[in-house]
């Protein structure tokens, strides 16, 4: 049996949700009045925690002056929200089209970048998350596309950086860099250069891991793209309005692609919205050429008034700076504290306000707590880590072998070290258990 909710990745028949009944800023709470401090930010979107009075204020405003527009009629507020966007972007960024969300944004910019170069196929990572469309489930580079992938989409996969499980046996991040570089020349080389439209990567991988690449890999990256003529794509949906401390990832290391997609952080998920970010050289393709593709929804002015609200707050108070220092002066140290206190910790890793905490079983060998596999059903294991984070009144998210912390930029510093003391107290009574 099934209940009126069909839950997205989930057996419905186990699903036993939490029932919410409020939030404010960095908590929520269920009927009965227990809370938690969101170290996950939902879905990594809540940059500006819950019920945010200015988000409010301004999507009620909007839809009290306008709630709906086609998007091929001109609206100021809509035009307001990508000039926003445009003014944080890399340089190069000419504009902006507006989705439903960061699945359709990838589809639209792997389109547009198709139809750019006149090349059918596209590079993306292993161990990376593009979407859950048709489309961007063949691209992406994680366990969810099996029960799905056809095969259909014409993407060639790499892989990309992750020292601690290193494919290229490197022993330091200058070998993980060159190694994975040499890599992906081959792959391009014996594909095929001239085939390839884009290559789309994550400028610090999200879901799979928190995966922070080697410093130097991302502009070699960018010199392979532009040496073959291929366009560089950076799924910013995770990383883009401050998740990493810059208003974009690949800003950590001065990275400019042709196209970069976002949603999530651009306005905390207030709204769903999602974007394409377009490069001055890609947009000329279509200065006397229609783009083929739109949406009924783009731009919808409820969304496009809560983009504006949300830079407008991001740059106002600071918080895109605010987490590059609260990841650099509060959570690196807590986490690496963390990591010495406890055996089942193999790594942790991140940037800005974006960490992973990864479980093994044996530091030596470096075993997995859990195996590598699709979002659904947590192992026993894993679910044990959870609950015992959530009966300590913190809900990070659990995923494969991992800990996401993705907490809201608005986070205070207590709120921060009052959760980590909470993961640590969990971790210490699972190895209590574990050692009976």
């Amino acid at each position: 049996m099934t209940g009126p909710v069909f839950y997205p990745w989930s057996a419905q028949a186990s699903m036993a949700p939490v029932r919410v009944a409020g939030a404010a800023g960095c908590e929520f709470w269920d009927d009965s009045g227990q809370r938690w401090i969101d170290m996950h930010a939902q879905l990594a979107n809540l940059h500006l925690g819950h019920q945010h009075p200015a988000m409010v204020a301004a999507i009620s405003n909007q839809a009290a002056q306008l709630c709906t527009i086609a998007p091929s009629f001109a609206v100021d507020v809509r035009e307001e929200a990508a000039l926003a966007i445009l003014e944080v972007a890399p340089p190069g960024a000419a504009s902006v089209l507006f989705t439903n969300g960061g699945a359709d944004a990838n589809e639209h910019a792997l389109r547009m970048a198709r139809v750019h170069t006149g090349r059918p196929k596209i590079l993306a990572a292993y161990r990376s998350y593009h979407g859950g469309s048709e489309g961007m489930l063949g691209v992406t580079g994680d366990p969810r596309r099996w029960p799905v992938d056809t095969g259909a989409t014409p993407v060639v996969r790499f892989f990309a950086p992750y020292r601690y499980r290193s494919e290229f046996g490197a022993s330091t991040d200058a070998e993980e860099c060159e190694r994975a570089l040499q890599h992906l020349r081959r792959v391009i080389e014996m594909d095929g250069p001239e085939s390839f439209a884009a290559l789309i990567i994550e400028p610090v991988v999200g879901s799979n891991g928190v995966l922070v690449p080697p410093q130097g890999y991302l502009g070699g990256v960018r010199r392979l793209c532009d040496e073959f003529g291929i366009l560089l794509v950076a799924d910013e949906v995770i990383t883009g309005f401050g998740r990493c401390g810059t208003w974009f990832g690949v800003d950590l290391w001065n990275v400019t692609p042709d196209l970069i997609t976002f949603a999530k952080g651009v306005n905390s998920g207030y709204v769903p919205v999602g974007g394409v970010i377009i490069s001055e050289r890609v947009a000329a393709t279509f200065a006397h050429r229609a783009y083929p593709g739109g949406l009924t929804y783009s731009g919808h002015p409820l969304a496009s008034a809560s983009i504006v609200a949300s830079l407008a707050i991001l740059r106002g108070e600071g918080l895109v700076d605010r987490a590059a220092k609260l990841g650099q002066d509060v959570v690196g140290p807590a986490l690496d504290a963390l990591h010495q206190r406890h055996s089942i910790v193999g790594e942790i890793r991140g940037v800005g306000l974006a960490w992973a905490i990864e479980l093994v079983t044996d530091r030596a060998t470096r075993e997995p707590y859990a195996p590598y596999v699709a979002p659904g059903p947590l192992t026993e294991r894993m679910r044990t880590v959870l609950r015992e984070c959530q009966v300590r009144g913190v809900w990070p998210l659990a995923a494969a072998n991992r800990l996401h912390l993705f907490p809201p930029l608005i986070i205070t510093e207590n709120q921060l070290t009052t959760a980590i003391d909470a993961i640590d107290s969990a971790l210490t009574a699972i190895e209590n258990q574990e050692d009976v």
